[in-house]
């Protein structure tokens, strides 16, 4: 199509007829009945991209001579539906790819469920409710999550299973089937406030998805959309039940690692050192610093168990993490509870704990073991304690002076439970009025921090902070090191720390 100088349509050809039965010869642009190409001409605008008659329709002016203009008009309507229905898929696998992100980071199940509620708003639909059938048969009522545009937090409650009536094909989603979007007026939400608000008009429309879990459903997810916004095409369902399925999934595993660390904890709370028992004439003090990683059962443990005229301790590492070192470690401080009642002596408690480890069914082909420092403890008529220790491939224990000296206690051996035959050494000594034993594991002296976070604390500055501490009672000696191990470590992880300060104290 072309114009004269004036901007008055001079040559029109069939397939702008065709786009543009409004422009004929004579018809002047800028007033034409073609909007957007009124605007452009109107604007001395090099264009125009605009729908006419249900087509997209897109214009490009070139200059002629003599101020005329040619005008170039494509149907663009294939390419721009094209082009949208690209555009569109991307926004889905956006979508999708951001939510198992932030699906994949919720671990527990009220994370889960508040995460899966509000993602889909505002994209998928105005409002999302989540109905949740918990595992544990006490909670087997449904749970429900609600998010809407119009709220700044989701909603959370837990009603009677006539909701699952009142919302069509919720029933059908729990069982784990799909259903087809429909229209649900405001009368029949009347009765479900608070669970859905009854601010929606008469023209919803509702989405029931199921969220299959492992071998159940875990429940269903429920979205309606305003009617000014039009009702789910079916990429749009597609997508729905898409997701779905990935927070169905998500909520499953959230609920496996809520029951993992549940088992954690107990486990955990199981194994924490025990309240020492007051002996007379002895001071008796313990110090426990789990793995900075909160759901990892740690190994190390100590105990002390009363005699008759003293007492007999315990302090060791097994071998591994987890529910396996958790589950030795039970085994350890049980079998020691029994053995002691049939003998007491630390080499020969030693060899018959050995052996019992040994004997455990698939011992071997697990591998697992400990290192011990076992002793035994008496008050001497001066004041002092007479101490024999039995080692079992465990850092030998340190002896505080009063006067600041630090000596070790030479005591070998090799790990309890890991070889048949293994070889135990025990060693007697007498522990003066003011010195103090100190027993301890390995993430003493492996406890890395320091400047640059990676360096261990040591024997060295475990030896500095006795000297530093020497004359203090074995609770102050304990918690001062503790301390240091605290500041050395500051924000990074560490293994379990466990230790065991022993003196002699005048009776109360």
């Amino acid at each position: 199509m072309t114009t004269d100088g004036s901007g008055v349509v001079s040559l029109v050809n069939a397939a702008a007829r065709t786009l543009l039965p409004e422009l004929v010869p004579g018809t002047d642009l800028a007033t034409c009945a073609v909007p957007a190409l009124a605007s452009a001409v109107a604007d001395d605008a090099a264009g125009f991209d605009d729908e006419h008659h249900c087509r997209r329709l897109r214009g490009v002016r070139h200059a002629l001579a003599g101020g005329r203009s040619a005008w170039y008009i494509r149907d663009v309507t294939d390419e721009h539906v094209h082009v949208e229905a690209l555009l569109a898929e991307r926004r889905r696998t956006a979508f999708l790819a951001d939510a198992g992100r932030r699906l994949g980071m919720a671990l527990h199940r009220d994370q889960a469920l508040r995460a899966t509620a509000m993602l889909p708003v505002p994209q998928l639909a105005d409002l999302a409710l989540v109905v949740h059938l918990p595992t544990v048969p006490a909670e087997h009522r449904p749970h429900w999550v609600r998010y809407a545009s119009t709220g700044p937090e989701p909603a959370f409650g837990v009603t009677d299973w006539r909701l699952t009536a009142a919302v069509p094909g919720l029933d059908e989603a729990l069982d784990g089937q799909f259903t087809a979007p429909r229209p649900w007026s405001a009368a029949a939400r009347s009765e479900l406030h608070p669970v859905i608000p009854p601010d929606f008009g008469p023209d919803a429309t509702l989405l029931v998805s199921p969220m299959p879990g492992a071998g159940r459903t875990a429940g269903a997810l429920v979205l309606l959309r305003r009617g000014e916004r039009g009702g789910f095409a079916p990429r749009d369902v597609d997508l729905v039940r898409e997701y779905a399925t990935r927070s169905g999934a998500a909520l499953t595993m959230a609920e496996l690692y809520d029951e993992q660390a549940h088992l954690a904890r107990v486990l955990q709370n199981s194994l924490l050192p025990p309240k020492l028992p007051r002996l007379p004439g002895m001071a008796i003090a313990g110090g426990y610093r789990a793995a900075g990683d909160t759901l990892r059962i740690g190994g190390d443990f100590y105990d002390v168990l009363p005699t008759d005229g003293g007492a007999l301790f315990a302090l060791g590492d097994v071998s591994g993490k987890g529910v396996g070192a958790a589950v030795l470690t039970g085994r350890v401080r049980q079998s020691l509870q029994t053995l002691r009642l049939v003998e007491q002596q630390p080499l020969e408690l030693l060899r018959l704990l050995d052996q019992a480890l040994l004997d455990l069914p698939g011992a071997a082909r697990r591998g697992q073991f400990t290192t011990l420092l076992l002793g035994s403890l008496h008050r001497e008529p001066d004041g002092g304690l007479r101490v024999r220790v039995a080692g079992g491939g465990h850092p030998p224990p340190l002896v505080v002076g009063g006067d600041g000296t630090v000596a070790s206690i030479p005591v070998d051996g090799m790990p309890v439970g890991a070889l048949p035959d293994a070889r135990f050494v025990d060693v007697a000594l007498r522990l003066p009025p003011g010195a103090v034993l100190l027993a301890h594991t390995d993430g003493v002296t492996e406890a890395r921090g320091g400047p640059d976070g990676t360096e261990m604390f040591g024997e060295r500055r475990l030896r500095q902070a006795l000297t530093a501490a020497a004359g203090l009672p074995p609770a102050a000696l304990v918690d001062r090191v503790l301390g240091l191990i605290d500041d050395w470590c500051g924000e990074q992880r560490h293994d379990d720390v466990a230790m065991l300060a022993m003196a002699s104290a005048e009776p109360r």
